[in-house]
């Protein structure tokens, strides 16, 4: 286990990729690497997860608009799991200390609701033709949440099925064209869930 997290904090210590990561992948990143750290009761995962999460500010327009889950509640729960370990609780006091990097989210388009086996269809959005498409969804509890991406002709052209609370679509549009987006909760439970894009 130290070996690890001595590992993992000196990955959260290097500088920024020349080429960043875009906000929708990194939500995406960081809902799986929360989503490994509870499976695993590993609380270096959640603490990269936490990281990542809080590098991303929302724009002025989504302002006071929070996802389902906050970088405060993965550090919460990275420091419940650190079992007294003085050095990972400094580090998770270190991230919760640092100060934003200004990256934008992208905007919020919806945080809604849906029960069990329920789907929200969202209103076409407009994607540019050769520049890459992205969506992200997530769910705060454990649940099951699926999308689907559709182009003007009710084409199927991404689609995440795979069980898990969070769900991502990224495609590259041959041309310009309207997607419409249904977010599908599969799971026993109802949700609280946010989707994004870029």
């Amino acid at each position: 286990m130290r070996r690890i997290f001595v590992a993992v904090a000196a990955l959260l210590a290097q500088p920024a990729q020349s080429q960043p990561l875009s906000a929708v992948k990194t939500a995406e990143l960081s809902g799986a690497l929360y989503q490994a750290g509870l499976a695993a009761d590993d609380p270096v995962l959640m603490l990269a997860a936490a990281k990542l999460r809080k590098a991303m500010v929302p724009r002025a327009e989504t302002a006071g608009t929070e996802a389902p889950l906050g970088w405060q509640e993965m550090l919460a729960r990275a420091a419940a799991l650190a079992d007294g370990d003085a050095d990972l609780l400094a580090v998770i006091d270190d991230v919760a200390a640092e100060s934003g990097k200004g990256v934008a989210a992208g905007p919020v388009y919806s945080i809604g609701n849906l029960n069990a086996g329920d789907s929200d269809s969202y209103p076409a959005v407009a994607f540019i033709g050769g520049d890459y498409a992205e969506v992200y969804v997530e769910a705060k509890v454990t649940t099951d949440l699926n999308i689907a991406v559709y182009d003007s002709k009710g084409r199927l052209v991404c689609s995440d099925t795979d069980a898990s609370p969070i769900a991502y679509c990224g495609w590259r549009p041959g041309s310009t064209d309207s997607f419409t987006m249904t977010v599908q909760n599969d799971g026993p439970l109802g949700a609280t869930y946010a989707l994004m894009t870029n």
